[in-house]
Formats: C-alpha cells, structure tokens, sequence
C-alpha cells in the first residue's frame, strides 16, 4: 500500500492558487533538514499529518506538502508510504520472487507486475552473470508459503512468455526497516 500526497490544498480544501515559494533543494537548506528530522521515525498518525509536521516546524501545511512533492520528483525521497508489519497483519510467509525477463520487456513488464495488489514492492536490478541471472524482483507476502505461490503463479502467466526463469526467495528473519535518517 502507498501512501502519497495530493496536491496542496488550503485550510478550505479549494485548490492552491500558486505553489509557496520555495529555496532550491540542497542538503544546505535548513527547512528540508528540519522536514526530514521531523518525520525520519514516520509521519505523526493524525488525521492531518502534514498540518501537524507544518505547526512543528513553523511553516505552513501547504508549504510541507509543497516541498515534499519537491523532494519526490528530484528523487531526495523516493516514496511516502505505510510500512506494516506484516507477521503482526498474520502474513507470515514472505516472498521475494526474482524474474528472468527479456531485457527489452523489463520496464514494461515490472510496471505491470508492480501494479498487482498483492505485490507491496518491485524492482528491476542488473544482472550479476553467470551467478546471478534475474532483472525483476517483487516482494510478495502471505499467511502461508502455499498463498504466495499461488501469487507467483498469478505473475508468472502475466509475464509468460517474457520471463524464462524465476525464484522465490523466502525470508528467514525480520530486518529492521528503516528510511532516511539525519544524524
């Protein structure tokens, strides 16, 4: 599931007339810095996480929705979104499924693939020949092994016949996940 943010909006919900002004993004500017300590551990569960960040920091909620759109589209983050913990939802199988696809085929492909409901990430990666001969990664999860192979299943014919290899990668133990962190 991921979260993003919509366009600004005001206090009344109408549409920004003009984006705030903004000071160029470089890791100079005290504002982006401020923005990142203040939601390194997460965004504040509140109906308006943004307008809570906003009043921390001193600068309006349209300005903090305004700069992260920023910081999205240069890539300084690449995504807003939920991070559950999945053994806690039940899920207890946790899959990585890796693809052989055709290298022409790849983006298109992981575009689909990374559409599926079920799948919470994908990725396209180099290869590593001879030991290493998969693009295509998506992390599926389940209560069980048998429900994430069906998963694999559903991706495999939606791929087939671009992909002439596949895996499944299952997790041993839980890895602390974490995003960005200023120190």
């Amino acid at each position: 599931m991921q979260v993003t943010t919509s366009p600004a909006r005001s206090e009344t919900g109408a549409a920004c007339a003009a984006e705030p002004d903004l000071r160029p993004l470089d890791e100079k500017s005290e504002v982006y810095r401020a923005m990142v300590l203040a939601t390194q551990k997460g965004l504040p569960l509140a109906r308006r996480p943004y307008h809570e960040v906003a009043e921390r920091l001193g600068i309006s909620p349209d300005e903090v929705m305004a700069r992260f759109r920023q910081m999205l589209a240069s890539g300084a983050v690449r995504r807003i979104a939920a991070v559950p913990n999945h053994y806690a939802l039940g899920y207890r199988a946790n899959g990585m499924s890796v693809w052989d696809v055709e290298d022409d085929r790849v983006s298109f492909l992981g575009g689909e693939v990374g559409a599926l409901e079920f799948v919470s990430h994908c990725y396209l990666r180099p290869r590593r020949p001879p030991h290493w001969r998969y693009n295509l990664f998506a992390m599926v999860h389940g209560r069980d092994r048998d429900a994430v192979e069906q998963k694999v299943a559903h991706i495999a014919k939606l791929l087939a016949p671009h992909a002439r290899a596949h895996d499944v990668l299952y997790s041993t133990r839980i890895l602390k996940k974490t995003g960005l962190r200023l120190a």
